[in-house]
């Protein structure tokens, strides 16, 4: 009897474990934030197919394998963070700063070059038709002053109005008002007024005429010499043969030379794109040269090109220089400085900032890492980029972007 009584009693313990083990695993998967292992079948080439069934693939036609996936509770140790694409959120501690809304000033430093002043050229053209029989300047940019020959001509025309006002002083010299109508008319011709005097004096002809310089300058040629020597006005600046030459002929009122005064030249200064609205008229700006960069000298702004240069695209400044005793020669390279204003707004570091094509990204601190933000910006100063929208100044940003951005991958930002 006790032998019965016995097993009986270690039947009971064994059914009050198993009923024991059964109740604790069911309660643990129905705890909350806990699921079962389920059976799902997925396409081992396009994993996002997902079945609860056998069958083939959608896509590929490939048959769908076994996977188990095990449910995880969910806790605040969560590697969600992990899983997302790697083009929009970078897992990583980095350096921070912040943007700061502050008051910036600068110095923009401007590359130039000194050239003529157009507004002082003067061109020299023939007042009659003729032949040139002698030329005294041959070369561009030959350095001539006032009162110098420049060249002889020859024209059939001047030969007979003076002819035409010598018969008026020998046969009619009290008939003034037509002596000087006649004198005017050779004037106009280009004749001097000591050349008129020593052809009434002598009354003998001279079809040769000479003409002078009206001012000093630099002979720079003229436009058909420009267009002829197109191929070389760029490789240097050395002496050029001017086309014309003696025993051509010229028609009335053909510019036969060009001359620049450089006594007064233009300083041009290039200002990059975005950099421009930050220049004003009368400001002031200290540039050096190539002579000495060390030595500056303070002007003030005169004119603003408000369009852009086609070779590189840029705005130019001119400043106005006397140049009388010639410190500034034509093609001189200079460097100009000039003082911004103090520009408020919200700036970042240049290196906290990274473009992408068109669009320029910081990447904003959250728990677990960095996230890709897009924003606006607007001129730059120094280290410092103007930020227009889209951050905050309490908002924290990767120190160095360009750390955190995947060149094998391109950054897309909500």
């Amino acid at each position: 009897m006790n032998k019965y009584i016995k097993y009986s009693f270690v039947a009971v313990v064994i059914l009050l474990v198993g009923f024991g083990v059964y109740y604790g695993i069911n309660n643990y998967y129905t705890q909350p934030g806990v699921e079962k292992a389920t059976a799902v079948y997925t396409c081992s080439m396009h994993p996002e197919i997902i079945r609860d069934e056998p069958g083939n693939c959608p896509i590929c036609g490939m048959n769908l394998v076994k996977k188990v996936t095990e449910g995880q509770s969910v806790e605040s140790h969560s590697i969600d963070h992990l899983l997302r694409p790697t083009d929009k959120f970078v897992v990583g501690d980095f350096q921070t700063t912040t943007a700061k809304d502050t008051a910036i000033s600068s110095e923009i430093k401007l590359p130039g070059i000194v050239a003529y002043d157009p507004n002082s050229s003067v061109n020299i053209a023939a007042r009659i038709s003729g032949r040139i029989e002698k030329m005294y300047v041959n070369y561009k940019y030959q350095k001539v002053n006032r009162g110098q020959r420049l060249f002889d001509l020859y024209s059939p025309e001047l030969l007979t109005e003076q002819q035409s006002f010598i018969y008026l002083v020998s046969n009619d010299s009290e008939n003034a008002s037509i002596i000087k109508a006649s004198k005017q008319k050779l004037a106009l011709y280009g004749m001097t007024t000591n050349q008129i005097n020593s052809l009434a004096a002598a009354k003998r002809t001279n079809p040769v005429i000479t003409i002078y310089s009206p001012t000093n300058g630099i002979v720079q040629g003229t436009e058909s010499m420009t267009s002829a020597a197109g191929s070389m006005q760029n490789s240097s600046t050395t002496t050029t043969s001017l086309t014309l030459k003696e025993g051509d002929y010229i028609k009335k009122d053909e510019v036969v030379f060009k001359l620049v005064n450089t006594d007064k030249v233009w300083g041009v200064f290039n200002v990059m794109q975005g950099q421009s609205t930050l220049i004003e008229m009368n400001q002031p700006i200290r540039f050096s040269s190539e002579f000495d960069q060390n030595d500056f000298i303070n002007a003030k702004v005169n004119f603003i090109e408000t369009q852009l240069s086609e070779t590189d695209k840029t705005n130019r400044i001119r400043v106005y220089l006397n140049n009388s005793n010639f410190k500034f020669p034509i093609g001189l390279r200079l460097q100009g400085v000039i003082e911004t204003n103090p520009i408020q707004g919200i700036w970042v570091h240049r290196q906290a900032l990274v473009s992408i094509g068109s669009k320029k990204v910081v990447f904003i601190k959250k728990e677990n890492g960095f996230k890709a933000k897009e924003i606006k910006t607007g001129i730059e100063l120094n280290d410092f980029i103007q930020v227009l929208e889209g951050l905050d100044v309490k908002e924290a940003i990767a120190d160095n972007a360009q750390y955190l951005m995947d060149s094998e991958s391109f950054i897309k930002t909500e």
